[in-house]
């Protein structure tokens, strides 16, 4: 038995630390949805449900029937926004475990022209959903909370591509001089995994929204979070000097803080404002 034990250290021992962390957040994920299996009721006053409810009150219009539902609990986001955030995630969890934390470059121009276009496709859509609440207005086709999802997960890829090696530029001194994704197939690849999430939400099963709510709402806190290290860096003029993550923690850290700052406040004045944590009053 202890040889067996020994074996299998030393095994996971040579994984790449990618590897390693992969295995983490598969456990962590697993003991998240291992928490409501038995009853999804208790999502109503989960704590940590109830944190991202406050993320995303700060960046996202909230409306009930445009958001899914866990349970019965409207989720975090609205279904567009979901997909967003899920995309910035995915993003970063995928180019993290392909260790390109510290590639600089954008994707080629078809590559980031297709992403743009994915932004174009939320537009056209985003502008004929608008245009319901005028009942007056032309309207090119009936809006779905699926079409919201899935625009927004293309939307959500693009912001995740461009805002990881603008990051990594701006944090690290030894950079990688190549774009954060290299080809057409690994723009497949990051589609395919986007596909498995946009079925997983529309699976409607309280488990699973419970952990890809958790996500969406920790996704709004990493895409504030990079955006305020970024700045920081620049208006301090102390970009691209992290050697190790111990140096890189420091201005990550702060703009952590400034991003909960920003989401208190922002919660704060439109409560007080709307007087209501879904929609505005009249919608």
């Amino acid at each position: 038995m202890t040889d067996f034990r020994a074996n299998w250290q030393e095994r996971i021992n040579g994984w790449p630390r990618r590897w390693k962390v992969a295995l983490v957040t598969a456990v962590v994920l697993s003991i998240m949805a291992l928490y409501t299996v038995t009853d999804p009721a208790r999502l109503a006053g989960s704590p940590a449900l109830m944190g991202a409810d406050y993320a995303g009150y700060a960046v996202c219009h909230r409306i009930s029937d445009r958001s899914f539902t866990i349970a019965g609990r409207q989720m975090p986001l609205c279904a567009r926004c979901t997909g967003m955030y899920l995309g910035v995630a995915l993003s970063f969890g995928a180019l993290m475990l392909a260790g390109r934390r510290r590639w600089v470059h954008l994707p080629p121009w078809p590559i980031l022209l297709t992403l743009i276009g994915f932004v174009g496709l939320m537009g056209i859509d985003g502008i004929n959903s608008y245009s319901h609440f005028f009942p007056n207005f032309p309207h090119l086709y009936t809006p779905r909370n699926w079409l919201r999802l899935a625009t927004g997960l293309g939307t959500g890829l693009m912001m995740g591509v461009i805002l990881f090696p603008a990051l990594a530029q701006t944090l690290w001194y030894d950079q990688v001089a190549r774009p954060s994704l290299t080809s057409f197939r690994e723009l497949e690849g990051l589609l395919l995994l986007a596909g498995m999430t946009a079925v997983l939400v529309l699976s409607n099963q309280p488990t699973v929204l419970y952990v890809l709510a958790l996500i969406s709402g920790a996704a709004v806190i990493l895409t504030l979070t990079a955006l305020n290290s970024m700045v920081l860096l620049i208006i301090l003029r102390r970009d691209a000097r992290a050697r190790r993550w111990r140096e890189a923690a420091v201005p990550l850290l702060i703009g952590l803080a400034l991003a909960i700052i920003q989401i208190s406040a922002i919660s704060i004045f439109r409560y007080n404002w709307t007087g209501t944590m879904t929609g505005f009053p009249g919608v």
